[in-house]
């Protein structure tokens, strides 16, 4: 780690309302001023034009570890962070073992001590995730997991779910499900609606997120748990956390960039490299997810990075598994389908990928304050790249994007003062 400084930035920080054009200084780790001129005997780097903003956070992704080296481990999932801009990730527990131990989560932390970005556990809501009893959520808390999740299995106890939520009420954690209502998706592929029926595909209607959102906010209602939905992709599931903010409730939400770029109508064309959980949705819904973002209903961007080796993804559609890459291209995509479109401020949508995450998250950074660990990404938001997943720094290339123009890029990314990516 060396003192660095950068020099004629546009910073940017929503969490103390600072927007200036001005050099930001790093000193043994941690951000030690942030003023116009700064003089100081260091490596300098001119980064005019370009925008400097808290390290990035991914409130959601999968590192596949362990149990799944031939798709990720912590180590490239870090290095694919760092590579979007990205300083901290937080973790689903569909590992080999579960993530329902003090071992798995501490062997995580271990793994994560020489990565390129933070990682926090949010470990398994119930014993291998089998749903039938919770896990010990105060070890598992003492052994530095942020929160709870099944991942893509639904709580589908409400008697478990409401313990849960009892549970982090008292303890002040998030609980993350995956809302899904097996009844009404069970068998499905994608989307259900007109996409769906012409490819002879069963569909997963929009009410089987929706209908599990309410039970879930009903409970909070109860419980005055926290609660926080997952990559939240229908209409319906956004008027409903809207409602409840309304009331005050203890609710957040997120959303994914392939839910703001991409609709079932995609799928024609993508095959499996458009198949996820929650699948991509009907324009209605991607309009909405997009007014949620726009009205504040929807609190993060995350990315739901999902890799998958090329063999499991080159079957056919209905034996093909859900999730595809988005930490390389989380950047490039939300610039170019939400900021360059004016569709979201480009303040919001930093503390969309910052300060919001790590509050709902309960952990440091999202900020330039001073004193900090000097967590920093720098971006060019004019930037024209052309994505190549054969290029990428995750070991799996499951991607939609391959081949699309986007503009915007990280250009350069920071961990407690230590470069970990530079374009």
């Amino acid at each position: 780690m060396s003192d660095l400084l950068l020099k004629n930035g546009r910073i940017l920080d929503p969490a103390n309302n600072r927007e200036e054009i001005a050099d930001l200084l790093i000193q043994r780790g941690h951000i030690a001023r942030i003023e116009p001129h700064i003089v100081a005997s260091v490596k300098a780097i001119d980064v005019s034009g370009q925008i400097v903003v808290p390290g990035l956070i991914d409130m959601h992704v999968h590192l596949r570890d362990p149990g799944f080296p031939e798709k990720e481990t912590i180590k490239t999932g870090c290095e694919a962070a760092a590579a979007g801009g990205f300083t901290s990730v937080a973790c689903l527990p569909n590992t080999e073992p579960t993530m329902d131990n003090s071992e798995i989560v501490q062997y995580i932390a271990q793994q994560a001590k020489s990565a390129d970005a933070r990682v926090y556990p949010i470990a398994c809501a119930t014993e291998k995730m089998q749903g039938e009893k919770l896990t010990d959520t105060d070890a598992l808390l003492k052994a530095g997991a942020v929160g709870f999740s099944d991942d893509g299995l639904p709580i589908e106890s409400e008697a478990l779910m409401r313990q849960l939520l009892e549970r982090a009420a008292a303890h002040d954690f998030a609980v993350y499900p995956h809302s899904e209502v097996f009844e009404l998706t069970r068998g499905g592929h994608m989307h259900e609606g007109t996409v769906s029926r012409e490819l002879c595909l069963k569909g997963m209607p929009a009410e089987g997120e929706a209908a599990m959102n309410a039970r879930d906010i009903e409970l909070v209602r109860q419980t005055r748990g926290r609660l926080h939905i997952l990559h939240l992709s229908v209409k319906r599931a956004a008027e409903l956390v809207r409602r409840a903010k309304a009331e005050g409730l203890p609710v957040t939400c997120e959303a994914s960039p392939h839910h703001i770029a991409l609709t079932d109508e995609d799928v024609r064309v993508l095959g499996t490299a458009g198949k996820m959980s929650p699948p991509l949705r009907s324009s209605e819904d991607r309009e909405a997810v997009i007014a949620g973002l726009q009205d504040g209903t929807i609190d993060a961007l995350a990315t739901d990075h999902a890799p998958h080796t090329t063999k499991e993804k080159l079957v056919a559609f209905t034996n093909a598994p859900n999730g595809i890459l988005g930490l390389e291209t989380a950047v490039g995509v939300i610039f170019t389908k939400l900021v360059h479109t004016n569709l979201l401020p480009l303040s919001d949508t930093i503390a969309k990928l910052t300060i919001e995450p790590a509050r709902i998250l309960g952990i440091e950074g999202g900020s330039l304050s001073l004193g900090k660990p000097a967590d920093i990404t720098v971006i060019n938001p004019n930037l024209e790249w052309i994505v190549d997943a054969n290029q990428f720094k995750s070991k799996s290339r499951n991607t939609p994007f391959h081949g699309w123009s986007l503009k915007g890029r990280a250009t350069m990314t920071i961990l407690g003062g230590r470069v970990t990516y530079k374009h």
